[in-house]
């Protein structure tokens, strides 16, 4: 294996360059091995009319069975840990029609300043955010405008395309009169529910409330964490009577989630950065639970592995957090010097100490393939995936080549498929 010494941009210690060592543990994976026929027919549309109605698919130990998610509590084991991504989707589509007839979309994304989503939600002055634009040859130069009714007043929102931005994305500036609400009420009122692009219709009264899960709580996601989808209140209740604990994280859930890999080269693949938010109790109670740790949907996953090298990082180097805390997409993968759970989340404790703060923001690209060594969750609870995603390599370094067998399993049993779709509990 050919390796080079370079200096890492976020902690400025020397290390072997991730990409070669990503070569070394790619170069048996072929993202064509990851891909399956999925009938159009059998991409949910609509959420099932009762949530926890859904069919639940339970595989443990190679074992593959099925019931109705209603009943995932008689399947999850005693004494766990359930980690829940209490991210709430926002009404990130926005539609302004051109003296033309022309439409324009503007997608957002997340703020300019990455952190920024609670300041930029409760602000009344102008907002910038990175945002998609659709059919953006139809928009030359100018100022896009759109009104609404609020509470009977009549307002204008006012976009403006500042410049472009990495990934095909625009900087956006927002404004809106009168100014007298914030940017968090305006696109209540104005925007649209963002549907993944495999939902082929247009968002609908119901969207507003079933593309969310029960308990959503932080304004941030423009995807829904869709495992938990699902539950519901008397589920919740539930697990609660049966001894099982229950911990939140926050991850926004970015555009990206839904970008196929489109290079057989899976080093290549550039994963987006997600921004989320740990509190203080969350890392008390993974302490007090390991190896009874169940993810409530991959957010959730990559949430808490990128925990784990977070403590690793600060381990190695004390300083790598004085401009911000970073995962980057490959740094699982490089020869660091591990430490345990326990150590790691102490590790993360003590950070929070130290800054007298009762939690912790961190961003991450991590990206989980076939080889990753899982060091936090004990199994996960999770939708079924597109072919050839990044989520579909995560399910398979959870399960091995028994991702086919779940997948024909579910393909062969009437399961409805991504977003809106049936559930799997995946323990092992």
């Amino acid at each position: 294996m050919v390796t080079f010494a370079s200096r890492c941009s976020v902690c400025g210690v020397r290390r072997v360059a991730s990409q070669y060592l990503m070569r070394d543990l790619s170069r048996d994976i072929n993202i064509e091995d990851y891909d399956y026929e999925l009938p159009e027919d059998r991409i949910a549309q609509y959420p099932v009319m009762v949530r926890d109605n859904s069919q639940l698919l339970l595989y443990n130990k190679g074992n593959i069975s099925r019931d109705k998610f209603k009943n995932i509590t008689k399947y999850l084991p005693a004494e766990s840990l359930l980690v829940f991504n209490n991210t709430k989707v926002i009404r990130a589509r926005l539609i302004f029609k051109k003296d033309t007839g022309a439409n324009i979309e503007v997608f957002c994304l997340e703020p300019f300043k990455t952190a920024d989503y609670q300041k930029s939600f409760s602000s009344i002055a102008p907002v910038e955010w990175k945002c998609m634009i659709g059919n953006l040859k139809k928009w030359k130069n100018g100022i896009l405008t759109s009104g609404f009714q609020y509470r009977g007043r009549e307002y204008i929102l006012s976009a403006e395309r500042l410049n472009p931005e990495t990934g095909g994305a625009w900087r956006i500036r927002f404004r809106w009169e009168p100014d007298n609400i914030t940017f968090g009420v305006v696109i209540e009122n104005i925007g649209h529910i963002p549907l993944p692009p495999y939902v082929k219709r247009e968002d609908e009264e119901q969207d507003y409330l079933r593309y969310q899960t029960v308990y959503s709580k932080i304004n941030g996601s423009v995807a829904a964490p869709t495992a938990g989808l699902h539950f519901t209140e008397d589920v919740l209740d539930r697990i609660s009577n049966n001894g099982i604990k229950s911990a939140d994280v926050t991850l926004h859930v970015g555009a990206g989630t839904f970008q196929p890999v489109k290079t057989k080269d899976i080093s290549k693949h550039e994963m987006h950065s997600e921004y989320y938010i740990v509190t203080k109790k969350t890392v008390e109670l993974l302490l007090q639970h390991q190896d009874k740790i169940i993810a409530v949907g991959t957010t959730s996953v990559r949430t808490l592995e990128s925990l784990y090298w977070l403590g690793v990082k600060i381990k190695n180097n004390p300083d790598s957090d004085k401009n911000g805390l970073f995962t980057g997409q490959w740094e699982p993968y490089e020869p660091e010097k591990e430490v345990t759970l326990t150590e790691s989340l102490g590790i993360l404790l003590d950070l929070m100490g130290e800054k007298r703060a009762g939690y912790l923001e961190a961003s991450t690209k991590i990206m989980i393939i076939p080889g990753y060594k899982f060091r936090v969750i004990s199994g996960m609870i999770t939708n079924f995936h597109q072919p050839k995603s990044t989520l579909l390599l995560l399910i398979s370094a959870w399960v091995g080549r028994d991702w086919q067998n779940i997948y024909n399993y579910a393909l062969g049993n009437g399961f409805r498929f991504l977003s809106y779709g049936d559930c799997s509990l995946l323990v092992r």
